[in-house]
């Protein structure tokens, strides 16, 4: 009986010990990932879980049971499984590798649109670059200086390397025309370099972005310094008139902002983009409004297609893979894709996001059409970069087969492992494809807010 009790007891307190250590990891899990966080530890949790019990042997959680590599970039948005292109593009149009030349006269040009994360990629360029001279940004400084390795001039145009030296938030018309006059501007006019000029930018979903200008707005941000410069002027008040009287729009309520007419708030993407000068710039007497927009939206795709690199805020890892792939640059820390923005705490009713759409319907289509050609460029970049990563494996096995030769001419008996993982692009891959928190490789600054307000333009204009 004694015996019988003293076994009886320890299984009681082994398994009080395995509810205590149970309830400590629940605890501790809830400490470290918040409720409806976006929590790192969860997913590699139950990455690990799923693979071992699929296999009953533990593996990594970037391999799966069969020894290959799994796609980082699947697992941001699931877009590549369901993705069905909808556009014909040319083998032009995909293909959007440059020859940037940092140490020459190439310049990038980040045209940067309201409200679509255009702040913390315009971080990105001049903190978390790897260069052989890195961007030199102080403390209490809202510009940094992005030399060239060996010489006293800019490789980047941008809010923070060159301020706002086209206008605050300037667009496509206003930087085609200002850009190469400011750059050229610093040199010596017979020393004048020609220059290649790649313009990039990026793109968000309408609503998203227009509930989120809208409650940037209502907090009293206002962008009344912008010049909106085309064919050699800015419009006049009767041209552009203002939706608010006073200093700001503070306060306004949605259906307020909806309202307004003039509001370019509406189909602002597609405006940004846009030749203004196609459709007599603000000048919207000279046709339809429907031809007007028509000729814009075409005038847009066609320079989004032109441009050497666009991202979209919704594909955060695969706007990385494909910025470093395209200037052939390298990001210190993996993007990070952050779901939880003002906007989409934002509750808006079905009516009212059908009123939005509505208002942004050229955006709406522009965005269809870029975000078909962001997913087939990544598509064809990934299958370009496999192949070649195939044809190198290829030529190391025959390298490995020269060095033993067989005897008297028989062909030699080899032995492979089933599967040989061999890492494509070692620094890429680890940049591009590393899931581990990158908050540690940024400063305390990276999630300040985007305040372009007009003591902000003020504070960002260069002096030539």
């Amino acid at each position: 009986m004694d015996v019988k009790s003293s076994g009886t007891n320890n299984h009681q307190r082994l398994l009080v010990v395995l509810l205590m250590v149970l309830l400590f990891g629940v605890i501790m899990i809830q400490y470290v990932c918040p409720g409806r966080s976006e929590c790192r530890v969860l997913h590699q949790l139950g990455s690990l879980f799923t693979i071992v019990g699929a296999t009953g042997s533990r593996t990594s959680g970037n391999e799966l049971p069969d020894g290959f590599q799994k796609d980082p970039y699947i697992a941001e948005d699931s877009a590549l499984s369901r993705f069905v292109p909808r556009f014909n593009f040319t083998k032009d149009d995909l293909n959007r590798g440059v020859d940037f030349n940092i140490k020459g006269d190439d310049v990038i040009v980040f045209l940067h649109i309201q409200k679509t994360g255009g702040t913390t990629f315009g971080r990105h360029l001049v903190r978390n670059i790897k260069l052989e001279r890195p961007c030199e940004c102080h403390a209490g400084q809202k510009k940094c200086t992005c030399l060239r390795p060996g010489k006293m001039e800019t490789w980047l145009f941008s809010r923070f390397s060159t301020g706002w030296s086209c206008g605050l938030h300037a667009d496509w018309t206003e930087l085609t025309s200002c850009v190469p006059s400011r750059m050229d501007s610093r040199e010596v006019p017979k020393n004048s370099p020609i220059r290649n000029y790649y313009y990039i930018t990026i793109l968000r979903d309408p609503v998203s972005r227009y509930l989120s200008e809208w409650r940037h707005v209502q907090r009293g941000a206002t962008w009344k310094a912008s010049l909106h410069v085309c064919d050699g002027r800015s419009p006049t008040l009767s041209e552009l008139p203002s939706c608010y009287s006073g200093d700001d729009w503070s306060g306004c309520s949605l259906q307020e902002f909806m309202d307004c007419p003039y509001n370019l708030a509406n189909n602002r993407q597609t405006r940004m983009l846009a030749d203004l000068s196609l459709v007599g710039c603000y000048n919207v007497s000279t046709m339809t409004e429907e031809e007007r927009w028509a000729v814009l939206l075409e005038s847009a795709k066609r320079n989004l297609r032109g441009m050497a690199f666009f991202g979209l805020t919704e594909y955060q890892r695969k706007t990385q893979y494909l910025f470093e792939r395209t200037f052939n640059l390298e990001f210190i820390a993996p993007f990070t894709q952050l779901n939880g923005t003002r906007a989409s705490t934002v509750d808006v009713p079905p009516g009212t996001q059908q009123r939005i759409l509505e208002l942004n319907r050229w955006d709406v289509k522009l965005y269809e059409y870029a975000r078909d050609l962001f997913l087939q460029r990544f598509q064809v970049t990934r299958q370009q970069e496999r192949r070649r990563a195939r044809e190198r494996r290829q030529e190391q096995r025959r390298r490995v087969r020269g060095r033993f030769p067989s005897k008297q001419g028989l062909p030699q008996k080899t032995t492979e492992t089933p599967h040989t993982v061999v890492t494509e692009e070692p620094q890429r891959e680890k940049a591009a494809g590393n899931d581990g928190d990158s908050k540690g490789l940024l400063p305390d600054w990276w999630d300040l807010d985007d305040n372009s307000t007009d003591e902000d333009y003020t504070d960002n204009v260069e002096q030539w």
